[in-house]
């Protein structure tokens, strides 16, 4: 595999950067939380990670954008996807159903997910699933496919940048999944493929868009839970 899309100009001086503001951003990110004294164990939690990325996608603004000088979202690839659109807006939907059935093939545990926890209001639905759907793929992708996989595809091709970007990816949501190898697997193909889609059309958008897919899914899932009383 060549690469196609946008090459990474930045290099691992940088990843480290990025990855070294994680545990500042999540102090930062808990101390804001604590002073303004929210009482929704839901609210305070989503709250928080909503803080976290925005300080995280800051620092990534800093790096490309200041130390570079370089205009920050098409340096990620955030662009129109050249080619795929209609398989970038349906496919997200179909690879979660594709990877349900692996999981059942691989016999895959229920797990509590704690993010059914935080469903307690119609309300705090609504924020559950525009973080899922919306602005959690939005961060992740750029991170992973608009930062991560450039890097390492210049230093080792398309095809392993592909794989080790998914790796990490499927480990973020380890803990959630309360580190089921099966659920794990499920996570990384998923990842898998939304770096080939990052990889074939050059866009991060595009990825995004079948990430977004993806999560549809489960959201709907958390939706008709709740409205049954069984979340």
């Amino acid at each position: 595999m060549s690469e196609t899309g946008q090459s990474a100009f930045w290099g691992y001086e940088d990843l480290g950067l990025f990855l070294g503001a994680i545990i500042p951003s999540g102090l930062l990110g808990a101390v804001l939380v604590r002073a303004l004294h929210i009482n929704s164990t839901a609210a305070r939690t989503l709250f928080f990670q909503c803080l976290l990325y925005a300080i995280l996608l800051g620092a990534l603004y800093l790096l490309i954008a200041v130390r570079y000088r370089r205009p920050f979202w098409t340096s990620l690839g955030w662009s129109r996807p050249r080619i795929g659109l209609l398989a970038c807006v349906v496919g997200g939907p179909i690879l979660a159903i594709a990877t349900s059935i692996v999981g059942a093939s691989l016999k895959a545990p229920e797990v509590k997910d704690p993010i059914r926890g935080l469903i307690t209001t119609r309300s705090s639905l609504i924020v559950v699933l525009l973080f899922i759907v919306v602005l959690g793929p939005i961060f992740e992708e750029l991170v992973f496919r608009g930062f991560l996989y450039p890097l390492l595809a210049k230093s080792f091709g398309a095809a392993a940048g592909i794989a080790f970007t998914a790796l990490p990816f499927a480990l973020l949501h380890g803990a959630q999944n309360q580190w089921a190898w099966q659920q794990i697997a499920m996570i990384g193909i998923a990842g898998a493929v939304f770096g080939y889609a990052r990889y074939k059309t050059g866009s991060t958008a595009a990825s995004t868009m079948l990430h977004c897919g993806f999560n549809l899914v489960g959201a709907v899932a958390y939706a008709v839970e709740w409205q049954k009383g069984t979340v």
